[in-house]
């Protein structure tokens, strides 16, 4: 968190990388219940928040102009939600949103930024909510929501909401690409083939990259397949990715953003150097997973 001169506390809204997902069940309800080894990139989108005479929202970046500036916009639905909460200290504000993530990407972007945003009005309100109950308040907005807000390597359950922190986990150097796709997730589940799969296998303790490539060997996407047939050119990206020579790759949440998973941060910054050398149109870039403790 960064509280400079002017009194303006910024925070990353960090990409949300799923490991692994597997769809496990669905609710009466029609959520689908998930079991997914999530962590969290260094990069990400930008949350800036600090006090105003009037309440003001504007965006930057490389896909802000891609985002709807009013209510439908999470960062002003989670500024709104909190504001409920807290109503006597909620204050008016001005939110800058920096948008370096692709829109509906699988990534969890805008998840990420409303999690932001509640942590870093919380801060600024100075209300007396820890995680668990900005959690509550986030959830209503989305499932990704809760994890987010942990930003730090877990494993999701249920519709994601159940949370389980994993103390212990290697740093990932990785790439990100996306070729341009954006997914519905409502759509990918929709065309899901198959809603009953198991659970994550039993995880051993995970100390090096060899380590988590081995035990994702035994996992899966579950929502890849439905995905790249509503949207063949992640196979695509997946191909591209696979030719700069990693440990893994896969897509992530439903998609289209796909990760490369390397030995060291030398390899991946080299990986994808090469990848926006071919393909310089795409969302590409060389990241690492931030670990418990950073």
């Amino acid at each position: 968190m960064l509280d400079s001169l002017d009194g303006t506390i910024s925070l990353i809204a960090p990409a949300k990388i799923n490991l692994a997902l597997h769809v496990t069940g669905r609710r009466s309800d029609g959520y689908h219940l998930l079991d997914s080894l999530v962590v969290f990139a260094r990069f990400g989108d930008r949350v800036s928040v600090k006090r105003s005479a009037a309440d003001t929202f504007e965006m930057s970046g490389t896909f802000g102009s891609r985002l709807p500036d009013d209510e439908d916009n999470l960062v002003l639905q989670a500024r709104n939600a909190l504001r409920r909460r807290f109503p006597e200290q909620a204050i008016p504000v001005a939110i800058h949103l920096e948008k370096y993530l692709p829109i509906a990407s699988g990534i969890g972007g805008g998840s990420s930024d409303a999690a932001a945003t509640l942590r870093a009005l919380a801060a600024l309100w100075r209300v007396e909510a820890d995680v668990a109950q900005l959690a509550e308040i986030g959830l209503p907005l989305g499932a990704d929501v809760p994890m987010c807000l942990q930003g730090r390597p877990l494993v999701a359950k249920g519709i994601g909401e159940d949370i389980e922190r994993l103390a212990a986990f290697p740093h990932l150097p990785m790439v990100l690409a996306n070729s341009g796709v954006s997914i519905s997730t409502p759509q990918v589940f929709a065309v899901l083939e198959r809603r009953d799969n198991p659970p994550l296998p039993e995880m051993p303790d995970l100390f090096t990259v060899g380590d988590v490539c081995t035990y994702l060997a035994e996992t899966g996407n579950h929502l890849f397949s439905a995905a790249e047939k509503l949207t063949p050119a992640i196979g695509d990206t997946m191909n591209a990715l696979q030719n700069t020579t990693p440990r893994l790759v896969r897509m992530s949440g439903s998609g289209g953003t796909c990760f490369a998973i390397y030995d060291s941060d030398a390899d991946a910054e080299a990986a994808a150097a090469k990848l926006k050398q071919s393909n310089p149109d795409w969302f590409v870039v060389a990241t690492n997973s931030v670990m418990e403790g950073d």
